[in-house]
């Protein structure tokens, strides 16, 4: 029997966000569509950077979609492949506006000049972009215990951090930096040689940093894991992930560049359905 077809935001998902599509697959079958409408709304608006020539057009993109999210809470969504599932999302499951408007808000960060100063501003921009998705999707499969939206901060903050660093490569090719100014002066770390994929050694020292602090964040999660209804899993899965990939980069002495850091994690479906089996993520 042939595989049914994949909506356009579950293709999307899929292509793009590949470990967000996996997660959602562990979802109840009535909840998948409304996750990867949601983690299609965030590679919408998480993109802006990338599909815009000048700050001002990612505004103006960012503002669209701020207009097109009020359309969703007037109950005239406009006619958009990802507007018209994320407004059944939001009818379904009541999902709260102000979280959405946060997602969009915390992309203007993305087009100003300059990366992060520290590492503590780096965490609260994980926690401005991540955050609020987590917390989305532990509402679509309807969890709303207090203590699994605190866990849902340390995931999605762990998570955010994660992706940054093995993003660096495909940051420095596009000309942009996301890790924290402030390490990056302290170890000799400058924007030309990362720029030029050739870093100076203490690159290696400032991810580590970085990966540690996500670490943290996944302790400070799981410290809290037996509180968690079994219901919340598909939406906190990025933890199991994020250990896979934090273990990759200690192997590769934290160098984002290593060749091991830009290919995909062999392990990933195995790691999933062990914790979808166990529910310890």
């Amino acid at each position: 029997m042939a595989e049914p077809e994949l909506s356009y935001c579950a293709r999307e998902v899929r292509r793009h966000d590949n470990d967000r599509f996996l997660t959602a697959l562990f979802a109840p079958a009535d909840r998948r569509e409304d996750l990867f409408a949601l983690y299609a709304f965030n590679l919408e608006v998480a993109k802006t950077r990338e599909v815009v020539s000048e700050a001002t057009l990612g505004l103006i993109r960012l503002q669209w979609w701020r207009e097109s999210v009020e359309g969703v809470y007037a109950g005239q969504p406009r006619r958009h492949e990802v507007v018209q599932p994320l407004a059944a999302a939001v009818a379904r499951h009541g999902l709260d506006r102000a979280l959405l408007d946060r997602l969009i808000d915390a992309r203007e960060a993305d087009l100003e000049e300059g990366g992060q100063g520290s590492l503590d501003c780096l965490t609260n921009y994980a926690d401005a972009t991540g955050t609020p998705l987590v917390r989305l999707a532990l509402r679509v499969l309807g969890v709303a215990e207090p203590l699994a939206h605190e866990v849902a901060r340390h995931v999605a903050i762990a998570w955010a951090l994660t992706g940054i660093v093995r993003a660096v490569p495909f940051h420095a090719r596009n000309q942009w930096v996301m890790l924290p100014a402030d390490l990056m002066a302290a170890e000799g770390v400058t924007e030309t040689a990362l720029f030029q994929g050739k870093p100076e050694p203490g690159l290696t020292r400032v991810a580590k940093a970085v990966a540690d602090r996500a670490r943290e964040h996944l302790a400070k999660a799981r410290a809290l894991r037996r509180s968690v209804p079994k219901t919340a899993l598909p939406a906190l899965l990025p933890a199991t992930l994020a250990d896979l990939y934090l273990g990759a980069l200690a192997k590769a002495e934290h160098d984002p560049f290593a060749p091991r850091m830009l290919m995909p994690h062999p392990f990933r479906q195995a790691r999933l359905a062990w914790a979808g089996m166990t529910g310890r993520w």
